[in-house]
């Protein structure tokens, strides 16, 4: 089969498992419709009543609209990260944590002015990133799952929003801080001090720039409304946790600085201090823990604005309450899609002025609720997914309310009472439940409501999975008849995909339908499946020579026998499928996978002593010599040693890696690894030195490791640049590694001229890795071969005999290849076993794994690469992934040689137990890398490898992000093709062990020049590996997309399902990209190898 073929059926499965995923995607995860509406003062939602005004009590000022403004000027404060606990303050805490009892100020002054200041719980909706939040709170809307996803990219706002209002009502904003803000709303801040955000590990030079412009800002008079956003804390959790003493440092600095904005508000001014979100334990955030969405909200004016109450639990706000209550406060429309409700609390008349204490907070209710409902009025008209029922049930709710509210002005008016008896008060109390009833009924059913779906596309996703997972298994099990039918099972499903596409999209553009990419690229997928299962049965159901071919190898792959071979990893590949379903899986899906990978790697050892492979009893036959069987003997008790000492090895990893594991929030007892923690976050300068120890020890042990596999197998003994590359590129790699991480394990103290240094370095050192890295990827793409031949011939030898035939015939070549091999080896042989003998042929170093050399390069590459992006102290998880990589491949190749000793045409299938325990390994390492698929787990401190100033585009940082994510992921992806090679690597060690002298006509183990002498079976084998790992990926992902669709109405969806079908989604997609690279890869190696022994064929011929 040409190699092209093997290439372009792995990459035409690729798009359909895309296509599949994309349109499941679109039915799953729908973004709410965004009106483009806008309030304005002339779309009055509450006509005025007599004595209105004087009934208020607020300040009569002139650009105020729908109500009465009670402060001219605001200032906001953004502590980003600010959790409630971090701003409460316990005079009884003689012991406090780092982050307790650090914001003084805020306490005192809620107790020494009641009426002035008030500190509540400040509620936010997942996902708790900090675009979403700041959408939330200058919007009122709820934000939709899938908006995490932009938390790369901020988007510039569209709906009607606070500070559109404040613009548009002639207010001057002024902005200082996260430069997200100037994403979300270009061009629109009267002035404007930004500053870089994303780099997590900067804890100063935000808040430093707004320190530098505040206090003069607050003092001038230039302005009306003052953002500032703070960044120092939320770095300090991602950089050090809240447990650090940088985290008291930081809080310190602010309270410094409240107390000082305080000390300079004036009375028209009121000040809004506000955290976005909370943070985990570790830090993190970006879910929907306790942790993450309780932050703090504090309140101060210099005028009378709270009623006093007596002291108990402070009061839990939304964070979109706040939209409202700021719009009618500075006498601002309310954005048009705001569902906030107002906080009643802050409107009350002054005392001076009147009794009444219910009439303001009333007014505010009604006109919040006009708002929302005409805002549901449009939106049910443009997107028709609030159902009916429920828009029903909230219209009377709202007709109820208008009506109290009407009724009981009506009768103040005929009254003529506005400061209210107790009558009243009974009526004003009862009014002001409905309206808060009617409020929050509505924020509740639009969060359940725009949580929406698209279940025909969610179905027709599921059915293209599934299909296209049944084009792999069909593939896979007859891949040996691919190559005389692969016109039928690829060529004519590709041009009647590509033809039903193109017929959609004629009738598209006939039909003056919207053109829709997606919709097209599905029947592209579905005319593709449709050919594909045609020609296919019907191939198998006709009696034509090529039919009988393609039924005998698919009634081999389905008898029981052959069944069986495949039932038990097949079995555990289905079970952990199902456990997909359960909420408690997903969460310690760690474990559970671990334990999975133990059972099959185990049931495979123990198979082979069921089937007397590890036992001599089939020599003791006549037939045998008695020499031979004593020799038989103990070549299987080596093996049988050797097998266990793997198998305690392998299981030993796999144990030590669950110390790297970390911890979802659902597990209230967990602990995350300290091995999360990088070298920084240690105060103990004994243990950080011993942990830097640890992990360069960790790093120079995984390299020389490498390169002892290397000189094992004559690699290292060529001239070529990528052996070159391997001696010197990989030590020079390492020893940068090494100064990168000193450099990161300094501690913050010192001094400024070393901190320029250590910034300078921390930007310097990971350049020169990257470029060394991408130096050592161009070299071994542009000549791969790692053979070394030392030519020591008498001149009168030929190193091949004459061939009758046409050298331009391929037999030629075949014929040649592997007899160049075997006079190498019998050089060899001469060589070590006559010392007496001085006339040799030709020696080659490294020619029998000249395929896993070079592809153990590609992946010790990535492997320094990845280990860069990771913390330090990760190094030692990879060592011990690739420890557990390499004892299965050891087991896996054993195993092979031992089931197959008479069969030379077994190697080229790599059986279903060994990818599926592959693909686990990738999981568990997924684990085992400090990763879990939950948003707060991400590690973010990747995109700043090497780039600590920040990026001028998302793109770099979000592919520094996924490698570090999907880390294990691609190392198993790119060590995929290894499961063949490796039986053939086994192959010289198990005919050394036997230690059996061969007859002079038996064949000598040629390893991996196999390959060359079957090179369609090669090419077979590689199209049957691929097509059984993208199988298993392939199940995998249908799981938890089934999963994600069955539950989706489940309480935990966007808690576990839809995070974990995200990461899974993600994973598969990564998986399959760094595949398709590697299979190109592997022939361009291939190609080589051609290549190397036609150079020597010529050199022969002169």
């Amino acid at each position: 089969m040409p190699r092209i073929v093997t290439v372009l059926s792995l990459c035409w499965t690729c798009l359909l498992f895309y296509a599949g995923l994309g349109l499941f995607l679109s039915g799953f995860l729908l973004v709410r419709v965004e009106l483009r509406s806008r309030s304005s003062c002339r779309e009055t939602p509450v006509p005025a009543t007599r004595g209105d005004r004087q009934a208020t009590g607020f300040s009569q000022g002139d650009s105020s609209c729908w109500m009465s403004r009670r402060f001219s000027r605001a200032v906001v404060l953004v502590i980003d990260a600010l959790r409630f606990d971090f701003a409460k303050y316990n005079p009884e805490n003689r012991n406090p944590k780092p982050y307790e009892n650090k914001l003084e100020v805020i306490y005192h002054t809620v107790v020494s002015k009641p009426e002035h200041a008030r500190l509540f719980q400040f509620r936010a909706d997942p996902p708790t990133t900090t675009m979403q939040r700041i959408k939330g709170m200058t919007t009122g809307t709820l934000p939709t799952f899938i908006d995490v996803g932009s938390n790369f990219a901020s988007n510039a706002i569209q709906e009607d929003n606070l500070i559109q209002q404040f613009v548009q009502n002639e207010k001057k904003v002024i902005f200082m801080g996260d430069d997200t803000w100037e994403g979300l709303f270009p061009n629109t801040f009267f002035k404007s001090f930004p500053f870089p955000s994303f780099n997590v590990k900067d804890l100063h030079t935000v808040d430093n720039g707004i320190l530098q412009h505040i206090y003069t800002t607050v003092e001038g008079n230039e302005w009306d409304v003052l953002i500032a956003h703070f960044l120092g804390v939320d770095h300090c959790g991602h950089r050090y946790g809240p447990h650090h003493p940088a985290m008291a440092a930081k809080l310190s600095q602010m309270n410094k600085m409240l107390r000082s904005v305080i000390g300079q508000l004036q009375n028209d001014t009121l000040l809004v201090v506000l955290g976005d979100h909370g943070m985990t334990n570790t830090g993190d955030h970006g879910g929907d823990s306790e942790e993450e969405v309780n932050a703090a909200l504090f309140i101060y004016s210099t005028l009378p604005l709270f009623e006093i109450k007596h002291a108990e639990d402070p009061d839990v706000v939304s964070q979109i309450d706040l939209v409202p209550t700021l719009a009618l406060l500075l006498g601002v429309p309310i954005p048009f899609s705001n569902i906030g409700m107002v906080m009643v609390e802050m409107f009350i008349s002054e005392p001076k002025l009147d009794d009444n204490q219910y009439l303001e907070q009333a007014k505010a209710l009604h006109i919040n609720a006009i708002q929302v409902n005409r805002f549901l009025e449009s939106y049910s008209y443009a997107a028709k997914d609030l159902p009916v029922t429920k828009l029903r049930y909230l219209k009377e709710l709202f007709s109820t309310a208008m009506a109290e509210y009407n009724d009981l002005i009506e009768n103040m008016q005929v009254s003529q009472k506005f400061v209210t008896d107790q009558d009243f008060h009974t009526r004003f109390q009862k009014l002001l439940t409905t309206q808060q009833h009617y409020l929050r009924e509505t924020k509740e059913i639009c969060r359940e409501s725009w949580a929406r779906f698209n279940p025909a596309h969610m179905l027709c996703g599921i059915l293209l999975l599934a299909a296209t997972c049944v084009h792999c298994f069909l593939v896979s099990e007859t891949a040996a008849t691919f190559e005389s039918l692969y016109k039928q099972l690829l060529l004519y499903p590709v041009i009647w995909g590509l033809a039903a596409g193109l017929t959609v999209y004629i009738w598209m553009l006939t039909s003056d339908s919207m053109v829709k990419p997606l919709i097209i690229c599905c029947w592209v997928a579905i005319g593709s499946h449709v050919s594909f299962h045609w020609n296919f049965w019907r191939l198998k159901l006709n009696n034509d020579h090529i039919a009988n071919k393609l039924i005998q190898s698919s009634n081999a792959a389905i008898q029981w026998k052959s069944l069986l071979k495949f039932l038990v990893p097949l079995g555990l590949l289905l079970l952990r499928s199902l456990a997909m379903f359960s909420n408690s899986f997903v969460i310690t899906e760690g474990q559970v996978v671990s334990f999975l990978l133990k059972s099959i790697v185990t049931f495979t050892i123990l198979k082979l002593k069921w089937n007397g492979k590890l036992t001599s009893y089939y020599l003791n036959t006549p037939f045998v010599p008695e020499m031979q069987k004593n020799s038989g003997s103990i070549s299987y008790k080596r093996e049988s040693f050797y097998l266990i000492g793997l198998l305690v090895a392998f299981l030993l990893c796999v144990l030590f890696s669950s110390n790297f594991y970390n911890c979802r929030e659902e597990l209230a007892d967990c602990e995350p690894s300290s091995f999360l923690k990088p070298l920084s976050r240690l105060n103990d300068s004994q243990q950080r030195n011993f942990h830097y120890i640890l992990s360069i020890s960790s790093l120079a042990a995984l390299v020389y490791l490498i390169r002892k596999w290397f000189l094992h197998y004559g690699n290292l003994n060529s001239s070529h640049l990528v052996v070159f590359f391997v001696r010197l590129g990989f030590p020079f790699i390492v020893f940068f590694l090494c100064c990168y991480w000193a450099v990161n394990a300094a501690p913050e103290e010192t001094s400024i001229k070393l901190q320029e240094l250590t910034k300078k370095i921390a930007i310097v050192v990971p350049g020169i890795i990257f470029v060394l890295i991408m130096t050592g990827f161009l070299i071994v793409l542009w000549n791969p071969i790692t053979v070394f031949v030392k030519d020591n011939r008498q001149s009168d030898e030929t190193l091949v005999p004459p061939y009758k035939g046409c050298p331009e015939m391929e037999d030629d070549s075949l014929y040649v290849v592997p007899l160049i091999y075997r006079k190498m080896q019998q050089s060899m042989s001469i060589y070590f076993n006559d010392n007496q003998m001085k006339t040799r042929t030709v020696a080659a170093y490294g020619l029998g794994t000249v395929y896993s050399a070079a592809l153990l390069t590609v992946l010790a590459l990535l492997t320094l690469l990845l280990i860069m992006l990771h913390n330090e102290r990760m190094s030692l998880a990879f060592l011990l992934l690739f420890l557990e990589g390499f004892s299965f491949l050891e087991i896996h190749g054993t195993a092979r040689n031992l089931s197959l000793q008479s069969d030379n045409t077994g190697y080229f299938s790599v059986p279903w137990y060994a990818v599926i325990a592959w693909a686990f390994s990738a999981t568990q390492f997924f684990y085992a890398t400090g990763h879990q698929p939950t948003f707060p787990a991400i590690q973010w401190n990747a995109a700043f490898v090497g780039f600590i100033e920040g990026h001028s585009t998302n793109i770099l940082p979000a592919l520094l992000v996924g490698m570090n994510t999907f880390a294990s992921h691609i190392l198993f992806a790119v060590g995929c093709p290894l499961l063949l090679l490796w039986p053939f690597v086994r192959e010289m060690k198990n005919s050394k062990s036997k230690n059996v002298k061969k007859e002079s006509g038996d064949e000598d183990p040629v390893m991996e020049m196999r390959l060359r002498e079957n090179p369609q079976m090669f090419s077979v084998a590689m199209l049957q590996l691929g097509m059984r790992y993208l199988f298993v990926y392939g199940v995998q992902l249908l799981a938890s997309v089934c999963a994600a669709a069955v539950l989706r109405r489940h309480l935990m969806v966007w808690k576990i399902f839809a995070p974990k079908f995200l990461f899974e989604a993600l994973g598969f997609v990564v998986t399959t990209i760094y595949l398709l690279m590697t299979f190109c890869f592997m022939m361009r190696v291939d190609v080589g190898v051609n290549k190397w022994f036609e150079e020597l064929l010529l050199k022969q011929s002169r």
